[in-house]
């Protein structure tokens, strides 16, 4: 059976090359029982070492000050409650991919498509890898009270846009937190491609169907959408 933290060495590195991952940004984790290995402050994805990798609680809340929840290793990154917070909502998510991938933070600084997606079901691959991603509220980057607001929001879902900043994924494995961030950076691009144009997006039975098939999360609007 293959090491998680592994795992995260080389999903690093495929972001990485494939250019998602620009300079030091970014950061990944793995949650392996009660523990969370998290990659250090300033690390670049592409240069991660199995064993120099941060150690947490992963129990902890989203709000612990770092000094509660650092147990061993490195200095974490300061995106450590972001992480809490996805593990805290999601007792089968093992994984968390945080980016600053151009397009996902390109379409971070838009309106949100609706309150519980910012981005429209445009493909059916969008609904099946990601399902609906709400946009956070801007906070500086780490702050706890974001990932606070984040863990407590009242609908299911394992992506996110953090407003003005970028997009945050989690999965039952590092692969499934790395497809929902490469398929989430995907379908931003498409959107600004369309740029003004107004494209046919999938009905509500569309998404809601094959979110059902896939075991992803879509929950229809409650009021009109914006126009994308």
């Amino acid at each position: 059976m293959t090491d998680p933290r592994t795992e995260l060495v080389a999903a690093g590195r495929s972001l990485s090359d494939a250019g998602l991952s620009p300079g030091s940004s970014g950061n990944l984790s793995v949650r392996i029982g009660d523990r969370m290995y998290l990659t250090p402050t300033g690390s670049a994805l592409d240069a991660l070492d199995a064993e120099r990798l941060s150690v947490l609680d992963a129990t902890a809340p989203p709000g612990t000050p770092l000094d509660r929840a650092h147990l061993s290793g490195p200095r974490p990154s300061k995106e450590f409650p972001l992480h809490l917070a996805l593990y805290r909502r999601d007792p089968d998510a093992t994984a968390v991919v945080h980016l600053h991938s151009a397009h996902a933070a390109a379409r971070s600084c838009l309106p949100a498509w609706s309150e519980q997606s910012a981005v429209p079901p445009l493909t059916p691959y969008f609904v099946i890898r990601v399902g609906q991603a709400p946009l956070i509220p801007y906070a500086p980057p780490g702050d706890p009270g974001q990932a606070e607001d984040l863990a407590a929001l009242g609908f299911p879902f394992r992506a996110a846009l953090l407003q003005n900043h970028g997009p945050v994924t989690c999965g039952r494995d590092m692969a499934e937190a790395v497809d929902a961030a490469v398929e989430l950076e995907e379908t931003s691009r498409l959107l600004l491609l369309l740029g003004a144009q107004r494209p046919r997006v999938l009905s509500p039975a569309e998404a809601s169907a094959l979110a059902e098939q896939y075991g992803t999360h879509w929950t229809p609007p409650s009021a009109e959408p914006l126009r994308v």
